[in-house]
């Protein structure tokens, strides 16, 4: 079942970031100014929390087959997406259609987890490195496909991801069995899961530190063509921000693996501890000679991302089993509203000051999440292998 799930999960993700890699094209062909990525980023990402939020609120994937909800939401995606292919002359229009975008794809990349935790219970954090990096892998693919489809209509990269979204809802559907130990809870968002974050002082450590790893985590994504731009441009561009962002997804599938060794908790901070680091040392590197500024990008790209499977299995693994599914859901929202403030903020600033001056303060968020980790890093709990 895992190679499909992570698959779908590549495919069912790439209309994430579908606007930015054409941004541009929509920049040279409508006059936007640069801030506007930040503005139909964000829409995703709030579409992502409403989605989220609204998923839980009525335990959707607990009353509901997974695999359905899953095929839905990718055929919806598609739709959203295709439909923000047609108004795209329109701003207001184009940044509904993402909003939208984002509301589905909070039944494709929890759906997916969610199939991948009751399928394997056991190894959880080397099932998640996989499938969060190829959520990873499949928020880069849209740079992918703007490279394969140089010289042609941005239109290209839509109509693929709308594609790979319908194809992602049918495997699950046709070749992920239902799950042979089903939830057995009523489903709906427990709200006392806030408490339990609260209280229990090695759930709040996860949680926070998650915080701390969401002030940079999507921002540098959409900072990423800003910094190769210096450099490069057109299929050339594409290509680099492709290989930066996905190579997120080798740091989460080998942050995974050696989880199961050294534990989770480590495995995030110290990945934490080195993306924090390239923040810092941008204003450096910036304009370093071409292998080191290579080398700095891949090992960001790497780190930046590779933190987020074990965030997650800690969570779960410290949270009274009941409410895991409504504490995930409010920590993952809690993050993507953090991850709109700094996004806003954060290309704002990038389009006022050099890089140099904005990039290190993006190391504020690792900072502050290795200083609540702790708890975790102090004293480190048994692993489910």
């Amino acid at each position: 079942m895992l190679p499909v799930l992570v698959l779908a999960q590549l495919a069912g993700t790439s209309p994430w970031f579908a606007v930015n890699a054409v941004m541009p094209d929509l920049q040279a062909g409508f006059a936007w100014p640069a801030t506007d990525v930040a503005t139909l980023t964000s829409a995703v990402q709030l579409g992502f929390i409403v989605g989220a939020l609204v998923f839980g609120l009525l335990g959707v994937a607990d009353r509901y087959s997974a695999r359905w909800v899953f095929l839905l939401c990718s055929g919806a995606s598609a739709a959203s997406t295709l439909a923000a292919l047609a108004c795209a002359d329109s701003f207001v229009a184009l940044w509904c259609c993402r909003a939208l975008t984002g509301v589905c794809l909070a039944g494709i990349y929890p759906v997916g987890m969610k199939l991948a935790a009751l399928w394997f219970p056991r190894g959880l954090g080397a099932a998640m490195g996989l499938l969060i990096g190829a959520l990873v892998l499949g928020s880069a693919s849209p740079h992918a496909l703007r490279a394969l489809s140089a010289g042609g209509p941005w239109s290209a990269v839509f109509q693929g991801v709308a594609m790979a979204s319908l194809a992602a809802g049918a495997a699950v559907f046709l070749w992920v069995p239902e799950p042979p130990h089903p939830q057995t809870r009523a489903g709906g968002l427990q709200l006392r899961g806030l408490w339990t974050a609260a209280a229990n002082p090695r759930v709040r450590a996860s949680v926070l530190g998650y915080f701390g790893h969401m002030w940079e985590l999507y921002t540098m994504w959409v900072l990423v063509p800003m910094i190769l731009s210096r450099r490069l441009d057109g299929e050339a561009l594409s290509w680099a921000a492709f290989g930066v962002l996905g190579s997120g997804a080798l740091g989460c599938a080998v942050g995974g693996a050696v989880a199961q060794r050294v534990g989770s908790a480590t495995v995030a901070g110290v990945q934490l501890a080195l993306s924090g680091l390239c923040c810092v040392a941008a204003p450096w590197l910036l304009d370093a000679p071409l292998p080191l500024y290579a080398a700095w990008l891949l090992l960001w790209g790497v780190t930046v991302a590779g933190d987020s499977p074990q965030f997650s299995t800690l969570t779960a693994r410290n949270a009274p089993p009941a409410l895991v599914g409504s504490l995930l859901t409010l920590s993952n929202s809690g993050g993507f509203a953090i991850s709109i403030l700094s996004i806003q903020l954060f290309v704002g600033l990038a389009a006022r000051y050099p890089l140099s001056e904005v990039l290190p303060w993006l190391g504020l968020g690792p900072l502050l999440g290795l200083l609540v980790m702790s708890p975790l890093l102090a004293r480190r709990a048994p692993e489910v292998r």
